[in-house]
C-alpha cells in the first residue's frame, strides 16, 4: 500500500519507519522541507507539496502538532485536499480539541474522500514498534477501512464513536498523566526536602499503590535530572503536554464544566516552560519541580 505522512515530527517520522518495516511503501511530506528530506531512503519518498503527496498515496495520514498548522496542511492550492478524490482515506492522528477535528473532517468530507481522526496514546518508542493506543472517530465505513492499517501501528485501537469522539478521549487519557508528573514532583519535594535520599525516595514512589504504570522505568532518569543530569531528545516535550492541559481546560468548558486539576498542572508545565524547560521531556516536569521546590 502507498501511504502519505503529512507532518514528519517526531511521531510523523516514527510511524514513518514503522510502516516502511511492515512492507508498506511511504511518501512524506512537511511544511519545513528539511525535516521530510531527513527521512528520504528505501521505502520513502518525499513529495514536494500536500497536493503532490495526494497524489501519491492510496492512504493519508496526517500528524501536524495543533490546530494552528491544519491549514497549512489541508489548505491552499498546494494543500492536502486540493489533491483529494473520493478513492482517498484520510486519517488525522493529531491532538486537537473535538471541534478541530470536527473541521479538518469538514475539509475533506468537501472532496469525497473518507475520513477518521485517530490520535493515539504514546510516543516514539511505542510508534516505531507498533505498540500505540489508537482512538478512532469517525464513521463505521472509514475505521473498517483504517483498521487494518492502524492495528500495524497500534497495539489496541478503538472506534470510540463519531468524529470528535477519538480527540476528547485522546485528551481525556492524557489528563491524568499530566497531572501525575506534576504530583509526582511534589512528592519527591516533601521527600527529599525531608532529607531522604533522592534514589530511595523516587524509588519507593516508583513501587506504591499510587504510582502511574508508566512511572517505574521513568523516575530513575526523573531523579537524575534533578541532580542535572538531563537525558537526550525527548519523546514529547513539556511545551507540548501544556498545550494538551490548555486543549483540555478549554474543551471542558464547552460542556459546561471546570477541571481544576488540568488547571492547576497546566500553570505548573507553562511556569515550567517558561523557565527554559520547553523542549525538555514532559515527564521532567516532575524535575523541574522538585529542584525548584528543593532549592527555594
Amino acid at each position: 500500500m502507498k501511504i502519505g505522512i503529512c507532518g514528519t515530527g517526531k511521531m510523523g517520522a516514527a510511524m514513518a519507519g514503522r510502516l516502511v518495516e511492515v512492507g508498506h511503501e511511504v511518501i512524506v511530506w512537511n511544511r519545513t522541507r528539511a525535516k521530510a528530506d531527513a527521512l528520504a531512503g528505501p521505502g520513502i519518498t518525499v513529495a514536494d507539496t500536500a497536493l503532490a503527496l495526494a497524489g501519491m498515496a492510496d492512504t493519508v495520514i496526517c500528524m501536524y502538532l495543533d490546530q494552528s498548522a491544519q491549514d497549512g496542511v489541508y489548505g491552499g492550492d498546494t494543500g492536502l485536499c486540493a489533491g483529494l478524490t473520493s478513492a482517498h482515506l484520510v486519517i488525522d492522528m493529531s491532538t486537537v480539541k473535538p471541534e478541530d477535528a470536527g473541521a479538518a473532517a469538514e475539509r475533506v468530507g468537501a472532496t469525497d474522500a473518507d475520513f477518521l481522526e485517530c490520535p493515539v496514546g504514546g510516543t516514539v518508542a511505542p510508534a516505531k514498534t507498533g505498540k500505540l493506543l489508537g482512538m478512532a472517530g469517525g464513521t463505521q465505513q472509514a475505521f473498517e477501512r483504517a483498521k487494518p492499517l492502524l492495528e500495524q501501528l497500534c497495539r489496541r485501537v478503538e472506534h470510540v464513536g463519531p468524529v470528535g469522539t477519538g480527540s476528547a478521549m485522546k485528551l481525556a487519557v492524557n489528563l491524568p498523566l499530566a497531572v501525575y508528573w506534576e504530583a509526582l514532583g511534589e512528592a519527591l519535594s516533601i521527600a527529599i526536602a525531608s532529607g531522604v535520599d533522592p534514589d530511595l525516595a523516587g524509588d519507593l514512589l516508583g513501587d506504591s499503590s499510587g504510582a502511574a504504570s508508566v512511572a517505574k522505568p521513568r523516575i530513575p532518569i526523573i531523579v537524575s535530572a534533578i541532580r542535572g543530569e538531563m537525558p537526550g531528545t525527548p519523546a514529547f516535550d513539556l511545551s507540548g503536554m501544556a498545550k494538551d492541559l490548555r486543549l483540555m481546560q478549554e474543551h471542558a468548558a464547552t460542556l459546561g464544566f471546570e477541571v481544576p486539576a488540568a488547571a492547576a498542572a497546566r500553570g505548573a508545565y507553562e511556569t515550567a516552560a517558561g523557565d527554559g524547560w520547553a523542549e525538555r521531556d514532559a515527564i521532567l516536569q516532575a524535575a523541574w519541580k522538585c529542584r525548584n521546590s528543593t532549592e527555594s
